[in-house]
């Protein structure tokens, strides 16, 4: 995950100063907690997402842009979607269809990355804006259950790398079995200092 300033001033833009606390988040329950970690079960909810290629750096900055665009006003209707949080990204292994489900999905086989933007919970797939951006897909995302870690810091590989580890150890000593892909989730904006931001690894489990 590579800084990407471009990226970044977009995402300062879309939260907006002083509204950190008032950005949406998708429903969840927090269903165990243990050492290190919670697991959490996330209700179902629509999203907005985008296959873009890589690499990995330019293929955050050009989904994010993407999807900002139609949140803003370029879909059917012109209407304007409030942001939501987190974004955030994870493996694809394969091309997804195109009615499959913020995130940014790195490939392992070239299928390049998807970035998505959780909707407001006002909406359904039914009453979202179409897309004039055919690239687009409005996907319901269905109930899900993860093991995840919070942690600070800068938005780095380095960084994620290093709480990726953390977080299978620990998930590893609980008996907890990874069922997926790692999602990397991003809750601030980029004005928020690093010791203050939220950053979490969802790891899918049964």
């Amino acid at each position: 995950m590579k800084h990407l300033l471009s990226w970044l001033a977009l995402a300062s833009t879309l939260f907006g100063a002083g509204h950190v606390h008032a950005i949406e988040e998708p429903n969840f329950t927090v269903v165990r907690t243990h050492n290190g970690f919670e697991v959490r079960e996330y209700a179902p909810y629509a999203v907005a997402e985008v296959t873009v290629p890589g690499p990995e750096a330019e293929a955050g900055n050009q989904g994010f842009r993407i999807l900002a665009a139609y949140i803003f006003g370029k879909n059917a209707g012109e209407q304007s979607i409030a942001m939501t949080a987190p974004v955030t990204q994870a493996a694809e292994p394969v091309k997804i269809a195109m009615t499959a489900p913020v995130t940014q999905n790195a490939s392992g086989d070239g299928a390049g990355f998807v970035i998505r933007f959780t909707m407001p919970a006002a909406y359904t797939l039914a009453t979202l804006p179409k897309p004039l951006d055919e690239r687009i897909r409005l996907v319901a995302q269905p109930a899900a259950r993860y093991a995840v870690l919070r942690f600070t810091g800068f938005w780095t590989q380095a960084n994620y790398d290093k709480h990726l580890r953390q977080l299978q150890t620990l998930m590893a000593e609980q008996g907890q079995t990874p069922m997926g892909d790692p999602i990397y989730a991003r809750y601030d904006p980029p004005y928020v200092p690093w010791f203050w931001r939220r950053n979490e690894i969802w790891m899918p489990v049964r």
